[in-house]
Protein backbone atom coordinates (compact mmCIF):
# COMPACT_ATOMS: atom_id res chain seq x y z
CA UNK A 1 0.00 0.00 0.00
CA UNK A 2 1.39 3.53 -0.75
CA UNK A 3 1.85 5.81 2.19
CA UNK A 4 2.35 9.57 1.70
CA UNK A 5 4.65 10.96 4.87
CA UNK A 6 5.12 14.21 5.08
CA UNK A 7 8.14 15.54 7.62
CA UNK A 8 8.88 19.19 8.90
CA UNK A 9 12.41 19.08 9.55
CA UNK A 10 15.25 21.66 10.73
CA UNK A 11 16.31 24.07 7.48
CA UNK A 12 19.80 23.31 7.35
CA UNK A 13 22.72 21.51 5.17
CA UNK A 14 23.37 17.36 6.07
CA UNK A 15 19.53 17.02 6.98
CA UNK A 16 18.26 15.03 3.89
CA UNK A 17 21.48 12.95 4.03
CA UNK A 18 20.35 12.26 7.24
CA UNK A 19 16.67 11.13 6.40
CA UNK A 20 17.69 9.07 3.14
CA UNK A 21 20.62 7.09 5.74
CA UNK A 22 18.20 6.52 7.94
CA UNK A 23 15.57 5.06 5.09
CA UNK A 24 18.66 3.26 3.32
CA UNK A 25 20.38 1.65 6.64
CA UNK A 26 16.74 -0.04 7.44
CA UNK A 27 16.45 -1.30 4.40
CA UNK A 28 13.11 0.98 3.06
CA UNK A 29 12.72 2.60 -0.38
CA UNK A 30 11.50 6.07 -1.15
CA UNK A 31 9.22 5.83 -3.99
CA UNK A 32 9.06 9.84 -4.41
CA UNK A 33 10.46 12.36 -2.63
CA UNK A 34 9.64 16.09 -2.52
CA UNK A 35 11.71 18.94 -0.36
CA UNK A 36 10.73 22.47 -0.28
CA UNK A 37 11.34 25.37 2.55
CA UNK A 38 7.89 26.14 4.03
CA UNK A 39 6.41 29.51 4.97
CA UNK A 40 8.96 29.84 8.07
CA UNK A 41 12.81 29.69 6.43
CA UNK A 42 14.23 27.93 8.90
CA UNK A 43 11.79 24.59 8.23
CA UNK A 44 11.69 22.59 5.30
CA UNK A 45 8.99 20.21 4.63
CA UNK A 46 9.59 16.64 3.05
CA UNK A 47 6.90 14.55 0.94
CA UNK A 48 7.88 11.18 0.92
CA UNK A 49 6.35 8.58 -0.61
CA UNK A 50 7.13 4.96 0.24
CA UNK A 51 5.49 0.98 -0.41
CA UNK A 52 4.48 -0.86 2.87
CA UNK A 53 1.71 -1.91 5.05
CA UNK A 54 0.92 0.07 8.55
CA UNK A 55 3.68 -1.36 10.25
CA UNK A 56 6.52 -0.80 7.92
CA UNK A 57 5.25 2.47 7.82
CA UNK A 58 4.88 3.28 11.60
CA UNK A 59 8.41 1.85 12.41
CA UNK A 60 9.71 4.13 9.69
CA UNK A 61 7.63 7.27 11.60
CA UNK A 62 9.06 6.09 15.05
CA UNK A 63 12.92 6.28 13.01
CA UNK A 64 12.06 9.49 11.60
CA UNK A 65 11.19 10.99 14.87
CA UNK A 66 14.33 9.85 16.39
CA UNK A 67 16.25 11.87 14.15
CA UNK A 68 17.36 15.42 15.89
CA UNK A 69 16.54 17.13 12.71
CA UNK A 70 12.82 16.09 12.34
CA UNK A 71 10.18 18.15 14.02
CA UNK A 72 7.21 16.60 13.18
CA UNK A 73 6.37 13.79 11.41
CA UNK A 74 2.45 12.77 9.79
CA UNK A 75 1.13 10.04 7.40
CA UNK A 76 -1.28 12.04 5.19
CA UNK A 77 -4.11 9.35 4.17
CA UNK A 78 -5.59 9.66 1.18
CA UNK A 79 -8.87 10.31 1.85
CA UNK A 80 -7.37 13.45 3.20
CA UNK A 81 -5.18 15.15 1.38
CA UNK A 82 -4.76 16.99 -1.68
CA UNK A 83 -1.55 15.56 -3.96
CA UNK A 84 0.14 17.15 -6.83
CA UNK A 85 2.70 16.20 -9.16
CA UNK A 86 4.93 18.26 -11.63
CA UNK A 87 5.77 16.61 -14.62
CA UNK A 88 7.84 17.80 -17.65
CA UNK A 89 8.17 15.86 -21.06
CA UNK A 90 9.76 15.99 -24.47
CA UNK A 91 7.73 14.19 -26.86
CA UNK A 92 8.09 13.61 -30.80
CA UNK A 93 6.33 15.46 -32.71
CA UNK A 94 6.38 15.98 -36.11
CA UNK A 95 4.58 17.30 -39.16
CA UNK A 96 2.63 14.15 -39.14
CA UNK A 97 1.87 13.44 -35.55
CA UNK A 98 1.55 17.20 -34.24
CA UNK A 99 -2.37 17.13 -33.85
CA UNK A 100 -2.98 14.08 -32.17
CA UNK A 101 -0.20 14.54 -29.34
CA UNK A 102 -1.54 17.92 -28.93
CA UNK A 103 -5.43 16.78 -28.59
CA UNK A 104 -3.64 14.78 -26.23
CA UNK A 105 -1.80 17.18 -24.21
CA UNK A 106 -4.88 19.66 -24.05
CA UNK A 107 -7.27 16.64 -22.64
CA UNK A 108 -4.66 16.71 -19.87
CA UNK A 109 -4.84 20.20 -19.36
CA UNK A 110 -1.15 20.08 -19.82
CA UNK A 111 0.74 22.94 -20.75
CA UNK A 112 3.14 23.32 -24.06
CA UNK A 113 6.29 25.19 -22.99
CA UNK A 114 8.25 24.60 -26.46
CA UNK A 115 7.92 23.53 -29.66
CA UNK A 116 10.33 22.39 -31.80
CA UNK A 117 10.30 20.83 -35.37
CA UNK A 118 10.81 17.43 -34.25
CA UNK A 119 9.53 17.66 -30.59
CA UNK A 120 7.04 19.44 -28.30
CA UNK A 121 8.11 20.20 -24.14
CA UNK A 122 5.20 20.37 -21.73
CA UNK A 123 4.41 20.28 -18.12
CA UNK A 124 1.64 18.73 -16.29
CA UNK A 125 0.33 18.95 -12.93
CA UNK A 126 -1.71 16.32 -11.71
CA UNK A 127 -1.81 12.95 -9.35
CA UNK A 128 0.24 10.07 -9.70
CA UNK A 129 -2.39 8.65 -11.76
CA UNK A 130 -3.58 11.36 -14.37
CA UNK A 131 0.06 11.32 -14.78
CA UNK A 132 0.99 7.65 -15.62
CA UNK A 133 -2.20 7.60 -17.85
CA UNK A 134 -0.61 10.74 -20.14
CA UNK A 135 2.62 9.14 -20.36
CA UNK A 136 0.93 6.16 -21.50
CA UNK A 137 -1.12 7.92 -24.49
CA UNK A 138 2.40 10.01 -25.63
CA UNK A 139 4.56 6.77 -25.30
CA UNK A 140 3.46 5.31 -28.52
CA UNK A 141 4.63 8.61 -30.06
CA UNK A 142 8.12 8.45 -28.39
CA UNK A 143 8.84 9.95 -25.22
CA UNK A 144 12.42 11.75 -25.65
CA UNK A 145 12.43 12.84 -21.59
CA UNK A 146 10.47 12.63 -19.09
CA UNK A 147 11.08 14.84 -15.61
CA UNK A 148 9.17 14.26 -12.67
CA UNK A 149 9.14 16.08 -9.39
CA UNK A 150 7.68 14.03 -7.20
CA UNK A 151 4.47 13.89 -5.10
CA UNK A 152 4.13 16.53 -2.87
CA UNK A 153 0.38 17.11 -0.28
CA UNK A 154 -1.70 18.88 2.38
CA UNK A 155 -4.24 17.51 4.20
CA UNK A 156 -7.39 18.59 4.06
CA UNK A 157 -8.24 18.57 8.07
CA UNK A 158 -4.81 19.16 10.05
CA UNK A 159 -1.71 22.00 9.45
CA UNK A 160 1.94 20.23 9.69
CA UNK A 161 3.06 22.95 11.68
CA UNK A 162 6.11 23.75 13.70
CA UNK A 163 4.61 25.91 16.61
CA UNK A 164 5.85 25.16 19.79
CA UNK A 165 2.07 24.13 21.22
CA UNK A 166 2.34 21.38 18.68
CA UNK A 167 5.97 20.13 18.46
CA UNK A 168 8.06 21.28 21.34
CA UNK A 169 11.84 21.48 20.97
CA UNK A 170 13.69 17.76 21.54
CA UNK A 171 16.05 18.44 24.73
CA UNK A 172 19.73 19.00 23.87
CA UNK A 173 20.52 15.90 25.72
CA UNK A 174 19.41 14.16 22.93
CA UNK A 175 20.93 15.98 20.44
CA UNK A 176 24.22 15.74 22.16
CA UNK A 177 23.58 11.62 22.86
CA UNK A 178 23.14 11.19 18.41
CA UNK A 179 26.06 13.48 18.04
CA UNK A 180 27.85 11.24 20.17
CA UNK A 181 26.64 7.97 18.56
Amino acid sequence: MRHTISVLVENHFGVLAHVAGLFSARGFNIDSLAVGETQDPTVSRMTIGVHGDDKVVEQIMKQLNKLIDVIKVVDVTPEEMIDRELVLVKVAADNRTRLEVMQIINSFRAKILDVRPDALILEVTGGESKIDAMLELLRPYGLREVVRTGTVALSKKTELTASSKEAPAKPAKKAKAQIAE
